[in-house]
């Protein structure tokens, strides 16, 4: 059978509002995960007092977040529609649990926000929403859990009211409303999941699963200069230098030449595997190792970015970027310097100007040149790489326009970069 295309989907969404109940019961209903392990779960949530958890325990599969109940780490997990092939990144919805929805959302073709019927949006529901923005996720997906237990149960009232002060905020960060779907569901009772529920006879759209299949392919991004950042390099005997990474825009060809920036070093690209098999040719999305004729290992390192020699990555000498304060203990002045994550780079990079605080809900100004920046805020900032860093706008190279800043183990900022002043080589 042909590959059908790929998308990467992030479920987000405040801690209890059902997102790894939603994703086991897709996982369940389109038949991937098998109904015994289910019932496995569901006995065993019986028994631990926590009737109910049976379809969040198929992502939770970590022991401490069963006794928890709570989701810690990003699950990667594969399902199919008849139109996709998805990989679902469970990303917690816990503060301290931020960084790995970063790592998580920085990779999403598409988002699905899940919102209680009961509770509706919450303050970190604003965060989610405007992380997502801030991190380019295009297409999101609004679902409204939990309607089997609205007063009264399948309440259209409910349904509606959550939608509109759902649709506030989306609307206030730039999403178009009548671009995405608000899609009542239970996820433990499996209404409007995969198929349409009589309980809510009221409602004329899309199931959940719909909805997932009426989502846009992204464009694979070919018709962009080849940007591949290095993960590792290794030296093979008697083929040499063999630089491994993902292709993230553009073509991998053999026969032609490469720059790798910021280490600065021309090669020619003799040939390339996937899944130790050579191909003809790599394209965005492929994890390739390639072997390189005119460098040797120590020439390349991880962080380093491929591209052609006559459109080389960017490296910045500074870079002006709009971030948002996920979760700072103080505050953030000129002159702190934390480590940027980038692509596969990992840079300490110090803050030289703020700028502009902007209101996280609109993007508009709300203050020239802040004295500081604390948790929730969003901004304008100017950044200085510690050494020679590669960075693209994120407008030109989404994925390596994008970054997680974290400091003392934790994520404290996410952001994208708008504009940069170039090193001169």
């Amino acid at each position: 059978m042909a590959e059908k295309p790929h998308l990467n989907l992030v479920f987000i969404g405040h801690v209890d509002h059902g997102k790894s109940t939603s994703v086991g019961r897709m996982l369940a209903d389109t038949g991937n995960v098998d109904a015994y392990l289910i019932e496995k779960y569901r006995k065993m949530a019986e028994e631990k007092g926590k009737a109910t958890f049976e379809f969040a325990w198929v992502m939770d599969s970590l022991k401490e977040e069963r006794e928890r109940g709570v989701t810690i780490d990003v699950a990667h997990k594969r399902f199919n529609t008849d139109k996709y092939y998805f990989t679902v990144i469970d990303a917690p919805g816990h503060r301290d649990f931020v960084k790995n929805m970063i790592t998580g959302t920085s990779q999403a073709d598409a988002a699905v926000l899940v919102v209680s019927a009961i509770e509706g949006p919450q303050a970190q529901t604003k965060e989610h929403i405007f992380l997502a923005r801030t991190l380019g996720v295009k297409q999101i997906i609004i679902g409204i859990n939990k309607m089997d237990a609205t007063k009264p149960a399948w309440s259209e009232e409910q349904y509606k009211k959550v939608k509109e002060d759902v649709g506030k905020i989306l609307k206030s960060v730039g999403y178009k409303l009548d671009e995405v779907p608000f899609i009542p569901y239970s996820a433990f009772k499996g209404d409007n999941a995969t198929k349409a529920s009589a309980n809510m006879s009221w409602y004329k759209g899309p199931t959940l699963l719909d909805a997932l299949n009426n989502l846009k392919e992204p464009a694979k991004l070919t018709n962009l200069p080849l940007r591949l950042p290095i993960q590792d390099v290794y030296t093979i005997t008697g083929i040499g230098t063999v630089p491994v990474g993902r292709v993230e825009t553009g073509m991998l060809k053999p026969e032609t030449k490469v720059m790798f920036e910021p280490s600065h070093v021309v090669g020619e690209v003799k040939s390339i595997e996937m899944h130790h098999e050579q191909m003809p040719q790599a394209l965005p999305g492929d994890n390739v190792g390639f072997n390189v004729r005119g460098i040797a290992k120590n020439d390349v390192k991880r962080g380093d970015v491929a591209g052609p020699v006559d459109s080389p990555p960017t490296v910045a000498k500074t870079f002006t970027a709009q971030i948002m304060v996920l979760n700072h203990p103080s505050v953030i002045t000129v002159g702190y310097t934390p480590v940027f994550h980038c692509h596969t780079a990992q840079i300490a990079c110090t803050f030289i100007e703020l700028q502009k605080k902007l209101d996280p809900a609109t993007g508009a100004t709300k203050e020239e040149n802040p004295q500081f920046l604390k948790t929730g805020d969003a901004a304008i900032v100017k950044i200085q790489p510690s050494r020679p860093m590669v960075i693209e706008k994120a407008k030109e190279f989404p994925q390596l326009g994008r970054f997680a800043i974290r400091d003392m183990g934790a994520t404290v900022a996410a952001g994208m970069c708008l504009d940069i002043e170039k090193k001169e080589q």
